[in-house]
């Protein structure tokens, strides 16, 4: 579910690249249903560089997956919401013209490079297929295009090398390799899973400023500082929810400070924080307005 970020649809007018509302997703297990994704809500215009922040198991990497279309079915369905592409519904697109999508328009840089090659076939047999598939071009000419892809990343020697196979590189030349993948066919948008563990604080002024929900708040309160050495770092109480068992109302509640009676009945819808920017507490406001840090 959406703690905070840009409030869906606020790029409509303008015709939003990706626009993802209410998508929920859930895995039917020996256990129990396992509800992985909960009305998440974001718009991505072209151009535009969007950030999706959480704990393991939160749900990120099965909402990418879902958005591309590659969720492994069963045990994984998407059982509501809408994806946008374009303007048009991913989800009631045919599995045919939703595959045509996948590299040419679409594309996904995986965070585990090793198991999302191939170990049998070289990587410019890899990079090259797309071509040949897509484009139409000959096993030549999807050969010298993959060694330009591979140039491109910086890849050292890459002509020489189109030939060598995922275990011949190592993980960092693997992941430049994932990542001239998926810039191939020039797609209009590209997922990355994980690309990086640090925020670019250039790109998240209002959110560093003036966080609106008691989780982004523990999630920068726990940033360790140079001015506060010695002292013990903050972590946010408790462990995330099991999927098979989320709490009614917000499912944060059980860990957040601000907890109240609402919070434990009533699900927080989104709330609109400023002009494109929304945020699902019940109790923003007073979030907002905290200033200073956890002693």
């Amino acid at each position: 579910m959406t703690v905070e970020g840009r409030a869906p649809g606020t790029e409509a007018d303008g015709g939003a690249l990706l626009d993802v509302r209410g998508l929920q997703v859930e895995f039917r297990t020996r256990d129990g249903i396992a509800h992985a994704v909960n009305g998440v809500s974001y718009t991505v215009a072209a151009g535009e560089t969007l950030a999706v922040l959480g704990e393991s198991g939160s749900g990120k990497s099965v909402t990418a997956q879902a958005v591309l279309g590659i969720l492994d079915t069963p045990p994984g369905h998407v059982t509501g919401g809408e994806i946008l592409f374009h303007g048009r519904d991913l989800l009631r697109m045919g599995a045919e013209e939703r595959r045509r999508i996948r590299g040419t328009k679409l594309a996904m840089i995986f965070q585990d490079a090793l198991s999302a090659l191939n170990p049998v076939l070289s990587v410019g047999a890899q990079l090259g297929e797309m071509f040949e598939v897509h484009r139409g071009a000959s096993r030549k000419e999807a050969r010298d295009r993959a060694a330009e892809l591979m140039d491109r990343v910086r890849i050292p020697a890459a002509r020489s090398r189109v030939g060598d196979y995922p275990h011949q590189f190592s993980g960092g030349m693997r992941q430049r390799i994932m990542i001239a993948m998926a810039l191939a066919l020039e797609p209009d948008l590209i997922i990355a899973d994980e690309p990086t563990t640090a925020l670019d604080v250039t790109v998240v002024h209002d959110l560093y400023r003036a966080p609106a929900h008691p989780y982004t708040r523990g999630l920068l309160d726990s940033i360790p500082r140079l001015d506060r050495k010695g002292r013990e770092l903050y972590a946010i109480k408790g462990l995330p929810p099991s999927l098979t068992a989320i709490p009614p109302g917000c499912p944060f509640h059980p860990r957040c400070p601000k907890a109240q009676d609402i919070c434990r009945t009533d699900r927080p819808p989104l709330y609109d924080v400023a002009p494109g920017r929304a945020s699902a507490c019940h109790f923003w406001e007073e979030t907002v307005g905290e200033q200073g840090e956890r002693p």
